[in-house]
């Protein structure tokens, strides 16, 4: 339960101030403000890394989850209770971002004005196809987990691996975000996607299934030893 717990509230506050940077601030999609967005990321898990690390891992991510089981971290019975974690988390962290947002005294239509969800395509900050994006989330991943897999191992973990995870996230952020905004993890693409249905919704597959398989290959990868110590 404690474990439950801490994801919970991890993922809440990944998508909260993650999001939020680009919802409550202004920031939109200039160069200077993307560069905030993804800061804002990278800080959240940093934060997250070192405020519920010592708790359950600080996963707030399903594909870090199932990145975690495939390299043989963790038993299996505890990857659906993470992953149900994550995805109420975030489902919770865009529900506080929305009702915030919605308190504008001038209006705010979630529908139209969005909660900082994942999206490609005409319309979707750089425009980019839906090939580009497979490859932007897939990639991003497999990234994302080499470095949260190599930084937690016995041979490479540090008090550095919260930092190291949190500033490979804002690298991610920075290169992919006119793609796809960003995903590498279901519960924050999920959790605005609820609340903003559309197109947020019948675009949610690759934001579920593509960061998984990235983070599968990592994962076999350590398995294997072939980058594992």
């Amino acid at each position: 339960m404690k474990k439950f717990v801490a994801e919970f509230i991890g993922t809440a506050v990944l998508v909260l101030f993650g999001c939020g940077s680009a919802v409550l601030t202004g920031y939109g999609s200039a160069p200077i403000g993307m560069l905030a967005i993804a800061f804002a990321f990278g800080l959240a898990v940093t934060s997250m890394a070192y405020g519920i690390g010592h708790v359950s891992g600080c996963h707030i991510n399903p594909a870090v989850t199932v990145g975690v089981w495939a390299a043989g971290r963790m038993p299996t019975a505890e990857v659906p209770l993470y992953i149900i974690a994550q995805v109420l988390g975030g489902i919770a962290g865009a529900g506080i971002l929305a009702l915030i947002a919605t308190g504008k005294l001038a209006g705010y239509d979630v529908a139209t004005a969005g909660l900082g969800q994942n999206g490609w395509g005409p319309g979707y900050i750089g425009q980019y196809g839906l090939g580009a994006a497979i490859v932007a989330e897939l990639v991003g991943t497999f990234v994302f987990l080499v470095v949260i897999l190599g930084s937690t191992s016995k041979a490479g973990i540090t008090q550095a691996a919260g930092l190291a995870i949190g500033l490979s996230l804002v690298m991610i952020h920075i290169v992919f975000i006119p793609v796809t905004g960003v995903s590498v993890n279901p519960a924050r693409s999920i959790g605005p996607a609820v609340f903003v249905g559309g197109q947020a919704i019948s675009q949610l597959w690759l934001f579920i299934v593509v960061p998984l398989v990235g983070a599968l290959l990592a994962g076999a990868l350590f398995r294997a030893k072939i980058l594992e110590d």
